[in-house]
């Protein structure tokens, strides 16, 4: 994509070095022109098991009452295909309060919206041979009958998660997402640019996800991850995962919140061990941070041997929180067999 290289912003000083270039950061004439990089990179954003649908225009003849930018369809999870609805957003418009009220209208009127939107999706799917094709693929591995049926599935039987897609993430969009009832997920698109070439630098949805699966290889699908262990300190374990039966701020994916059933400590220095685990009893927002908080059964159990990191390999020590499954933190001898 060419662009105008003058079109900066002087206030942010982060600066990329790629092959010997600085790329500085790059400035959106609108937020048009951030949505086209969002469709021309969606598979980077989304992973590789998703397909973006940017219908917003051919939507606005459907009378549906709320139009978001796209939708996406994902089969991360093989056999529990999600819909999103997808908002992209420019940090500099000041959109919080707006975004919020976008979300808002786009929960409420998607009860009324359904029908309409099945039909626009199978429109764009028959439309798209390379969509079909994809599509058709993900269905037969899920042992969904037809793509129909896929569409009911995903509409019908569950209400819509949002993707938010914003060039900058900040504390106080986390914190009207996370006053709202509807899951909301984010993901930054940060843009740079040298003479006329535009970098990506991006954090992708699900990313934590995929990782955690693929470090564990064939054997771990995405579904069977049950575990979150979390990095804690000193003063945090003791004060929340032992006194108080929780642990709070956690950034996850909306489509974790029904997957997690057990969290489990890594100690830091000089400790170095995953020391104990508790099961899950709920996770709800953590007040108006746009994170999660885990509330345990039980009090936590300790783990009797501790899992420590390997000798060998101190690089494997989590930070902040990564995913696992609950058999292979009961097998492992260190913390390297919890994420192989």
């Amino acid at each position: 994509m060419l662009v105008n290289p003058l079109r900066l912003k002087p206030t942010v000083m982060a600066r990329i070095l790629h092959r010997e270039k600085t790329y500085v950061p790059y400035d959106y004439d609108s937020e048009a022109e951030f949505e086209r990089a969002v469709v021309d990179h969606s598979q980077g954003l989304f992973g590789p098991d998703s397909v973006y649908f940017d219908i917003k225009k051919r939507l606005g003849n459907e009378n549906i009452l709320t139009i978001p930018d796209g939708y996406l369809l994902d089969f991360s999870f093989q056999h529990s295909p999600h819909l999103y609805i997808i908002e992209n957003e420019l940090v500099e418009h000041d959109p919080f309060r707006h975004i919020g009220q976008q979300l808002l209208k786009f929960a409420t009127a998607y009860q009324e919206s359904r029908h309409k939107l099945k039909q626009a999706l199978s429109r764009e799917i028959q439309a798209d041979r390379e969509k079909r094709r994809f599509i058709k693929k993900r269905v037969e591995k899920a042992q969904i009958r037809n793509i129909d049926v896929l569409l009911d599935q995903v509409i019908y039987e569950g209400q819509a998660d949002a993707i938010v897609v914003i060039d900058q993430i900040t504390a106080d969009l986390e914190n009207v997402l996370g006053q709202l009832t509807m899951d909301t997920n984010l993901v930054q698109l940060q843009s740079f640019v040298c003479d006329d070439e535009v970098i990506h630098h991006v954090e992708p949805f699900q990313q934590d996800v995929r990782s955690a699966a693929e470090a564990n290889g064939a054997s771990v699908s995405p579904e069977e991850l049950d575990t979150v262990v979390v990095a804690a300190r000193r003063e945090g374990f003791e004060e929340r995962f032992l006194g108080e039966d929780c642990w709070y701020k956690i950034g996850m994916s909306s489509s974790m919140i029904e997957q997690i059933k057990y969290v489990a400590a890594y100690r830091t220095a000089p400790v170095s061990a995953i020391t104990h685990y508790a099961e899950v009893a709920s996770i709800e927002k953590y007040e108006d941070t746009g994170k999660y908080i885990l509330h345990f059964k039980e009090p936590a159990e300790e783990l009797d041997p501790a899992i420590p990191l390997p000798e060998d390999d101190t690089d494997v020590a989590p930070q902040g929180r990564q995913y696992t499954t609950m058999k292979l933190l009961r097998d492992a001898d260190t913390v390297g067999d919890v994420f192989p």
